[in-house]
């Protein structure tokens, strides 16, 4: 039953928070370069997501070829640059991390 409490807590706590917000934006325009500087919010969270994830292995930050997770996101990096296709790059940034991190453990590296 404690979780059930706790749940509905962070529900509360997380929507009171962020419709306010939601709700004053609909009644009022944004200035032109509030609405610009919002566009890059979701980019701007993903990457604070992925890049943590991407540089950090077990011994911490690695700038290595041996770091597949690093050599495939770089290539997704330059396939979502050139094409602006999502589908492309997430398909792209698999196979590269599958082929390298492959290619790797043949070579003995991984």
């Amino acid at each position: 039953m404690n979780e059930f409490w706790l749940i509905l807590g962070m529900t509360l706590v997380t929507f009171g928070v962020r419709y306010p917000s939601l709700a004053l934006v609909g009644r009022f325009n944004l200035p032109g370069s509030v609405q610009r500087a919002l566009r890059y919010v979701p980019v701007a969270v993903l990457t604070a997501i992925v890049v943590p994830y991407v540089m950090y292995r077990e011994a911490g930050l690695v700038f290595s070829y041996t770091n597949t997770y690093l050599v495939a996101g770089i290539i997704a990096v330059l396939v979502s640059w050139r094409s602006r296709n999502l589908l492309l790059t997430i398909v792209i940034g698999l196979v590269a991390f599958f082929a390298y991190r492959l290619l790797l453990a043949r070579l003995g590296l991984g």
